[in-house]
């Protein structure tokens, strides 16, 4: 059999379409002479009306500087000096970027100074956004999906690797909301997987994706492995993003304080993965709440995106309470922690926003397993009176409610199907809600898998649903999906479309302001 290190630089070289920059191939090593390189490309994220986050790698320790500019030829260049880059941060950083003019194009252009030479620097890798527009007659587009490199589907070089994100990045969105896993950190990817019609799946692999990851260094590895194709740093450098996590991106299904009955690791405590993970999740994606040093940083935010949306990013991970059966009648921990309640209760009665957008990591009424007796997401099955986590769901869409905070709107991902689910009270159980709307697409680059069943509490109605028959359906089988939202700025309305890989929409909602419940 061959060892990892051959593995690697087989599946690299039977990739050569992708056209991986050498570079790639060699990191994190790098060499003592030489100019850096910043072949990992670069992303935005967390862009406002009038400011934003610039990510880059490097392959050496490095000076990292931004210059941004109205115009493509970089002319009158404001020029941003950035962190160095070291081995500390596994030799990424971020540059925040202040006072840009809102509702803009805004280029930049990243080059990497050797700290001991800074005449000697990188060849400048260019990207651009727009940033949020302070005026409500723009137009806001955007798109949402997740789950990357899932059930062993990784990078295909015989189908030019992740052909999604360069039909999205043509879509020019304003920016993506990425809504969890996006990465597998407990999925091994294997050069090739024979389908079950015979024909064979074959992968980029690396050292890292060849086993669970526990250490740090096979976090940051499990982070990296997406940058290795060609279409996600395109996408990156023109679609900024706005990124969450969920359970893949440390175990499958973990929660706080649990340890792990899994002989594939050797690190049984979830909490000290958990944090690995976090520190490496906080370098190699820019978002703005997560700081330096310990990167103890939140991941729930808003981004506020002019006067027609705000964007509520949750954490439905960290401050979770153990899975389980579900139904006690009393339960102050709930999947959103008593504290982030409180924060997102009081963000939203604050928001202005024609739009509310709360960008969930699990849905509310899809009822999601762990093993034969516990559940992972919010709903048990019962579908009677809130139980669990449910009480802390059905506390929060009460406050909604009875605070009269219109155009609330739920998106998530996670369950590797696509649907569009309405929830009326006069269905429920639980009836002391306003009607609301939660769509879920995905997955990107994973096994796509049949719908799971609804749980009545909250009344849920399936109006669209779009799953493969077959659990872990392979991207040849099971198209990748993602989500669009398109706010008109004369109307406010808003026009949700769930998209599958290759064109085609499979499903088209148009909501108007303050009559969500239509």
């Amino acid at each position: 059999m061959p060892n990892r290190r051959s593995v690697l630089k087989g599946s690299l070289a039977a990739s050569a379409g992708l056209a991986l920059p050498t570079e790639l191939a060699a990191a994190p090593a790098f060499a003592r002479s030489g100019r850096p390189s910043a072949s990992w490309g670069v992303q935005a994220g967390d862009i406002s009306a009038s400011s934003g986050l610039i990510w880059t790698r490097s392959d050496r320790p490095a000076r990292m500087l931004v210059e941004t500019s109205a115009t493509e030829s970089f002319r009158r260049a404001r020029r941003w000096r950035g962190p160095l880059l070291g081995p500390g941060t596994d030799f990424t950083g971020t540059t925040p970027l202040h006072g840009l003019p809102a509702g803009e194009q805004i280029h930049y252009r990243v080059t990497l100074a050797d700290p001991d030479n800074p005449d000697r620097t990188s060849r400048p890798v260019t990207g651009t956004f727009r940033t949020a527009p302070d005026g409500r007659r723009d137009d806001v587009r955007f798109l949402w999906s997740g789950d990357i490199a899932g059930q062993g589907w990784g990078i295909n070089p015989d189908l030019g690797g992740y052909r999604v994100y360069d039909e999205m990045r043509r879509l020019d969105p304003d920016f993506f909301l990425s809504s969890g896993d996006n990465i597998y950190a407990d999925g091994v990817i294997l050069p090739s997987v024979t389908l079950p019609d015979g024909r064979v799946w074959r992968n980029v692999t690396t050292e890292e994706k060849s086993k669970v990851a526990e250490t740090l260094a096979e976090y940051r590895g499990n982070f990296r492995y997406n940058l290795l194709d060609e279409n996600v740093r395109a996408f990156n450098a023109q679609v900024p993003s706005i990124v969450q996590w969920d359970d893949h991106e440390v175990r499958n299904n973990w929660y706080p304080g649990q340890i792990l009955d899994d002989v594939r690791y050797t690190e049984k405590n979830i909490d000290v993965l958990a944090a690995r993970s976090r520190r490496a999740f906080s370098e190699y994606f820019p978002i703005s709440t997560l700081g330096t040093g310990d990167r103890a940083g939140r991941v729930q935010r808003v981004l506020r995106h002019g006067p027609l949306l705000d964007v509520f990013v949750l954490d439905m991970r960290t401050y979770r309470d153990a899975n389980s059966p579900d139904r006690q009648p009393d339960d102050r921990v709930g999947i959103l922690g008593s504290e982030q309640l409180r924060w997102l209760k009081r963000e939203l009665a604050r928001s202005r926003a024609v739009w509310k957008v709360i960008a969930a990591d699990m849905p509310l009424g899809i009822v999601v397993v762990d093993g034969a007796t516990d559940f992972e997401a919010v709903s048990q099955g019962d579908p009677g009176a809130p139980l669990g986590r449910e009480l802390q769901i059905a506390e929060l869409l009460r406050f909604i409610k009875h605070r009269r905070i219109t155009g609330t709107l739920w998106l998530t991902a996670d369950v590797h199907y696509t649907a569009a689910t309405h929830y009326e009270p006069e269905r429920a159980a639980f009836q002391d809600f306003a009607p609301f709307w939660e769509f879920v697409s995905g997955p990107l680059a994973a096994g796509g898998f049949p719908a799971n069943k609804l749980d009545g509490t909250f009344g849920p109605r399936p109006v669209f649903t779009h799953a493969p028959a077959a659990a872990n359906a392979s991207p040849l089988e099971a198209p990748p999906n993602f989500g669009e939202i398109e706010i008109d700025g004369a109307s406010g309305d808003l026009t949700v479309r769930l998209r599958a890989q290759g064109g085609s929409v499979l499903f088209t909602q148009m909501l108007r302001p303050g009559l969500v419940g239509q």
